[in-house]
């Protein structure tokens, strides 16, 4: 018995570890998963589904890489048990296990601001994914609440990849009106975000706070600690293995939405635990 997942990449440190925990479960249902990696690319994910479709697998969890994908028809027709993680897709009839990913985002960067800082840049992922989208909202909403115009430090688009934080980041902090605190769209741009602002002599968190998102193991072993919001990897693997096990197999699926709460870690890189520099 076997169950197919499908990526946007399995290189990113979150996605693996998802990856991991749905296999975990998997295996403990008695279940081999075969796993694809999509790369971010359109035509591999496409590739990669109908392959699984072809092996006739007996439940398909994806994480797609955008809101849409020429697979989806193929996906239905089939009538293969299918759940969508992580990155919703819209006008689909399947069960969709998501992140508060703005609700997530408003607390971290809530937070900066309850430490003084004003002004709160945001690195965020690509365009167009609504991981992105309402990140990038809850970052608004909570500047907007103190009464901060989002304008004066406009959100930079990306990758959620390390490489991308730290050439994100070089850009951001060579301005002459840098921010003084920055919310990470994902740990691994906190991370190469990091980097930048040590080669700029910058120190974190007296000279530039940051609060990041997932809660990757590698968050806690940074120098400094990266604060981060923390998705439940474990209860989103264990739950979308449950759910598409549960559908019987002529059974269509019926849109049900699950959204999963994120818990905020506060650690070093916020200025908790480490001494800052004092606000006017």
């Amino acid at each position: 018995m076997t169950l197919g997942l499908v990526v946007p990449d399995a290189g990113a440190t979150f996605f693996g570890s998802l990856a991991r925990e749905i296999e975990n479960a998997a295996f403990s249902a008695g279940y081999t998963l075969l796993l694809g990696n999509a790369m971010e690319r359109a035509e591999r994910e496409s590739a990669h589904v109908r392959a699984l479709l072809d092996r006739q697998v007996d439940g398909l969890i994806l994480a797609p890489i955008g809101r849409s994908g020429p697979w989806v028809d193929e996906v239905a027709r089939s009538r293969t048990r299918t759940v969508i993680l992580d990155r919703e897709l819209e006008d689909v009839s399947a069960t969709q296990i998501l992140i508060d990913n703005e609700q997530g985002a408003y607390d971290a960067t809530r937070h900066l601001i309850e430490h003084g800082w004003r002004r709160v840049g945001c690195l965020a992922g690509p365009e167009g994914v609504h991981p992105t989208i309402d990140r990038v909202a809850g970052w608004r909403r909570a500047l907007a609440e103190a009464g901060i115009d989002p304008a004066g430090t406009p959100p930079s688009y990306g990758s959620f990849r390390q490489w991308d934080g730290y050439e994100q980041g070089k850009r951001l902090l060579a301005g002459s009106a840098r921010p003084d605190a920055i919310f990470t769209t994902s740990d691994e741009q906190g991370l190469g975000l990091l980097r930048a602002a040590f080669e700029r002599g910058l120190r974190v968190p007296r000279d530039l706070a940051v609060v990041s998102f997932d809660g990757i193991a590698g968050s806690a072993y940074s120098i400094p600690s990266l604060s981060t919001v923390q998705q439940p990897l474990d209860e989103l693997g264990a739950l979308a293995v449950q759910r598409v096990l549960a559908q019987s197999a002529d059974e269509r699926p019926d849109g049900e939405t699950i959204r999963l709460t994120t818990k905020l870690i506060v650690r070093e890189s916020c200025g908790c635990g480490r001494e800052a520099a004092p606000r006017a």
